[in-house]
């Protein structure tokens, strides 16, 4: 059996479904973290804890604080590769500094950000279950 414990988790991701890129960029995520495996792990672990965060609190606040919280977004989807985030982010930005309707932007964010989540865990599990196996 390979020893997976010291490889990046760019090298352990499974390829897409479908042709279509996979919600993070984990050629991209090696790179910003120089291939440190735990950098990636925080680095995951603090985007999906901030992503659901600034989501919620869009929610609540007032137009026109919905569009620094998706500039918040939209910087931290583009450092872990989170780019179909990064880019419904944008829109919403768009949308909330140009006074247009905000909801459905929100809800293909709200997709977005939903897909990669998913994606995170999937990698955080992979990461969690060959570390387990390796001490």
């Amino acid at each position: 059996m390979t020893d997976l414990s010291n490889q990046p988790l760019a090298l352990m991701a499974s390829p897409p479904l479908a042709g279509e890129a996979p919600p993070i960029d984990v050629a991209h995520l090696a790179r910003m973290t120089l291939g440190e495996r735990s950098l990636e792990v925080q680095v995951l672990e603090l985007f999906d804890r901030q992503a659901e965060l600034l989501l919620a609190r869009m929610r609540e606040v007032a137009p026109s604080g919905v569009a620094g919280l998706a500039h918040t977004l939209v910087g931290s989807a583009r450092g872990i590769g989170a780019w179909r985030v990064a880019a419904a982010a944008e829109t919403l930005e768009r949308a909330a500094a140009e006074g247009g309707e905000l909801a459905p932007a929100i809800e293909r964010l709200d997709a977005a950000v939903g897909e990669a989540r998913l994606g995170i865990c999937a990698m955080l599990r992979v990461s969690a279950s060959a570390g387990a196996t390796h001490p």
